[in-house]
């Protein structure tokens, strides 16, 4: 079995430390193959709050992906926005902001939709549309393949269509060719899983992670993270996507919802 941990918006300067203690109390009892951050790891981009990240992650001692959210660039600090706006997120998590990932089982694929530029909003080039691709294209036979982004690519409810990534169509049209199974995102704090239609029918599932750890939670929904396992049963590949809630009765997550993913 392969099992992923999927963790988004942690928003370090915001975190509630019960809820971050809970996370680690999953990660150590579940032993995820890889922990996925999909960005907005800090509230605005500070020193202090990457440090706090940075030890969030050595406390997971476990193999790592993290791309950076438009949290990670500085907002107020104009200089550093313009001139080094990684810097920081670099110190902390290290040089590669699109990092690749890959055992038997997951081929993980990091894509950094931020842009200095825009304040919140997420872009991908066409650059990073053919890279991903022809990433996909080499995984090997029977691996789950994932690209990992900040922003979402589908929308759920009508008031996030202007939250999606400016030239997702053009990403998910080339990936779904290439053969990705899931796309995971966060930004918009709310989770939910999609099927990513293609043209010639169903081809991967868009995957969102609500806020692992801040108390900028959205609406009623709580703090929330996934839980992505894939196996093999009879000789087929099964995977399945489960979100899981925190309790404050009882300081831990819970699933609360599971959905078989096929392809």
């Amino acid at each position: 079995m392969t099992r992923i941990l999927h963790i988004s918006d942690t928003h370090f300067g915001t975190e509630r430390k019960a809820v971050v203690e809970a996370v680690l109390d999953l990660a150590r009892s579940l032993a995820p193959d890889l922990v996925v951050l999909s960005g907005d790891i800090t509230q605005r981009a500070r020193r202090g709050q990457f440090a706090a990240a940075r030890r969030f992650i050595e406390r997971l001692s476990l193999p790592v992906l993290a791309v950076p959210g438009n949290h990670d660039i500085p907002l107020f600090n104009v200089f550093a926005r313009a001139l080094n706006p990684y810097g920081n997120y670099k110190r902390a998590l290290g040089p590669i902001l699109e990092p690749v990932f890959e055992n038997d089982g997951v081929l993980a694929i990091g894509v950094n939709t931020t842009r200095p530029r825009r304040r919140k909003d997420g872009e991908i080039s066409d650059s990073q549309i053919a890279r991903v691709a022809q990433r996909l294209r080499q995984a090997r036979p029977g691996q789950l393949r994932i690209v990992v982004a900040h922003h979402p690519v589908r929308a759920k409810v009508e008031s996030d269509l202007s939250n999606l990534l400016i030239g997702r169509e053009r990403a998910l049209a080339a990936w779904a060719e290439a053969g990705v199974d899931l796309v995971l995102g966060g930004h918009i704090h709310l989770p939910y899983v999609l099927p990513l239609a293609s043209a010639s029918g169903p081809a991967g599932w868009i995957v969102q992670a609500g806020t692992a750890c801040s108390h900028r939670v959205r609406g009623s929904v709580p703090n929330s993270l996934g839980v992505i396992t894939r196996q093999e049963q009879d000789g087929a590949v099964v995977c399945h996507v489960e979100r899981w809630d925190y309790a404050a009765g009882t300081h831990a997550f819970a699933p609360v919802d599971r959905t078989l993913i096929t392809r």
